[in-house]
């Protein structure tokens, strides 16, 4: 399981290539990073390059570690074409997905954002900049809005963050390559289920089809419970294993068929 195999090795140099040239500034997120569909700043190919880009050196290597372990089996399965296809179609399914609930979470910012601007007021403040820029605002001025909410130079100030953090969160882009490493991960429990992997924050090793279980489970519950600066895409990479799921469920309908 751990010999690497061609198309394997190839997105893992084209992932770190990509990562390196994104460092260097030669790539850029605003480019190449898949923004909200409708962001001035979005352009189809996104679609696919995101997945080849990364926040950070932890944000690439727990992909391609991930990549790495599990995906050599899956090529020496499928062969490096139908590996390839299936890598790709998860990470599009996984954008997807998570684009269709961000269109969903923006038009509540939307209407959030147009009721504060209407009726500014100094608790509203607070709990929009908690909901969707905790950590990140000035608190201070919070406080000194609510010792003085009819002041109208912090009424304009308040404004004015909103407006910021409503275009921060609007244009900010989602990149990496989990949604087609989830992907993998639920076709590796399909297809072999009852494999035992050996974790290292699990002292008794663990069935595929359990590990794929769980992690599905706790992407979901943290998808739709999502605490204020989780910036992880959970719904990118749910759409992951769905299409994973029906993919393989589909190749394998069509595999027995042809058989």
């Amino acid at each position: 399981m751990f010999n690497i195999t061609p198309m394997v090795r190839n997105l893992l140099i084209i992932n770190v290539v990509v990562f390196l040239l994104q460092s260097s500034g030669v790539v850029s997120m605003e480019d190449f990073a898949l923004h909200y569909f409708g962001s001035d700043l979005f352009r189809p190919i996104q679609l696919f390059t995101h997945m080849f880009m990364h926040g950070g050196w932890s944000h690439l290597f727990s992909n391609m570690f991930s990549l790495f372990i599990f995906g050599p089996l899956l090529e020496r399965f499928w062969g490096p074409q139908r590996f390839l296809t299936f890598y790709l179609i998860t990470g599009l399914g996984a954008s997807l997905l998570y684009s269709g609930v961000r269109a969903y979470e923006l038009n509540g910012l939307e209407n959030e954002t147009a009721t504060y601007m209407v009726h500014p007021e100094p608790m509203s403040f607070y709990n929009y900049m908690e909901d969707h820029f905790s950590g990140r605002y000035n608190r201070d001025f919070a406080v000194e809005f609510r010792r003085d909410p009819d002041n109208p130079t912090y009424i304009e100030e308040s404004k004015e963050a909103v407006r910021y953090v409503y275009n921060q969160v609007y244009n900010s882009p989602m990149l990496g390559a989990s949604g087609a490493v989830f992907g993998i991960l639920m076709a590796f429990g399909l297809l072999f289920p009852n494999l035992e992997l050996f974790l290292l924050f699990l002292p008794i090793p663990i069935k595929a089809k359990y590990f794929v279980l769980l992690y599905g489970g706790y992407e979901l519950y943290a998808g739709f419970n999502r605490v204020p600066g989780d910036n992880v895409a959970h719904f990118a990479h749910l759409g992951g294993m769905l299409f994973a799921y029906i993919l393989v469920r589909m190749w394998q309908r069509n595999d027995y068929s042809n058989y």
